[in-house]
């Protein structure tokens, strides 16, 4: 850690003991353990959903949980959190900290494809975070803005946040034909800055943000 990031941690709100304990937990148990969201990602992730106060979280990408608990904590008591993750090893990971955590009883781990769970819950959500597999961030585009022919799973209002939008800088280099990982990136920020039915910025916090709201 360098010491603007340092700082920047230093005059953050403090990371929760559970929330280090699962850090810790992931960067021992767990490959690529740099996909965890981390303090201050996860503290914006808390306060977004305390500002905005969603009634339904979707999630999609659990991976070990630190996000969903994040926003958990942000979430009123009777708002629901469902989060989806494909990799059903990291299942007793994640819900062992849900367990623990005095804000798990919000949360619903639903293991599989987000594009098979997410339409099955029923109704809209307020919020979602898209943080599954990069190639299939177009797909989770229509399915929430309901181009796939499917009805829409978000309203006027809700937020999306797209995660790793940036991919380590490689969205403003040459895409090889066979990165379908950036390509994919690509393709979904551009289709997010051409509808019209929706207005987004795009924050350089670690791997890229992309905040987008529905008209």
């Amino acid at each position: 850690m360098d010491a603007l990031e340092r700082y920047i941690h230093d005059f953050s709100a403090p990371e929760e003991e559970l929330l280090r304990e699962l850090d810790r937990e992931t960067h021992l148990r767990v490959v690529a353990p740099r996909m965890l969201s981390g303090h201050i990602q996860g503290k914006l992730l808390e306060l977004l959903v305390r500002m905005l106060r969603p009634r339904r979280i979707l999630e999609i990408g659990t991976f070990t949980g630190y996000s969903a608990l994040c926003m958990a904590a942000g979430l009123d008591a009777e708002g629901e959190l469902h989060t989806t993750e494909v990799d059903d090893e990291l299942e007793p990971l994640a819900q062992s900290f849900f367990d623990r955590s005095p804000h798990g009883s919000k949360i619903r781990l639903h293991i599989g494809s987000a594009l098979a769970i997410a339409p099955a819950l029923g109704g809209v959500f307020d919020l979602v975070f898209i943080d599954g597999d990069k190639r299939e961030y177009p797909d989770y585009y229509r399915m929430l803005m309901g181009d796939d022919g499917r009805r829409p799973l978000v309203r006027s209002g809700s937020v999306l946040i797209a995660d790793n939008i940036l991919w380590s800088g490689k969205v403003v280099e040459p895409v090889a034909r066979s990165d379908r990982h950036t390509q994919a990136l690509l393709e979904f920020n551009r289709m997010a800055a051409a509808d019209p039915r929706v207005e987004n910025v795009i924050l350089p916090l670690r791997d890229g943000l992309n905040l987008i709201r529905v008209k």
